[in-house]
């Protein structure tokens, strides 16, 4: 199978991975964003295991943002309440 950027495929080997879009390709490998949230860099020997996927199955995980993060943005929500009263 030919691989290009932008190509959503799947890993017959590796189904739990769900489908995955090609970020980058080089002669040596490609890398994919799979659906489990996970970037893998596929050798271009198993590139055979790689099989074209509808490009509408793939659906990345939502990027985690870390706690600490997700509690600041909530202190600056209630601060900004605070200060419209």
């Amino acid at each position: 199978m030919s691989i290009k950027r932008g190509d959503v495929v799947s890993h017959c080997a590796a189904v739990e991975w769900g489908s995955g879009k090609v970020v980058e390709v080089t002669t040596q490998w490609a890398s994919i964003h799979f659906n489990d949230g996970g970037v893998r860099k596929i050798s271009c020997s198993h590139f055979a295991k790689l099989m074209p996927a509808e490009a509408s199955s793939f659906k990345p995980l939502p990027p985690v943002v870390p706690k600490a993060e997700a509690e600041a943005v909530k202190v600056k929500k209630r601060a900004g309440r605070k200060n419209a009263s």
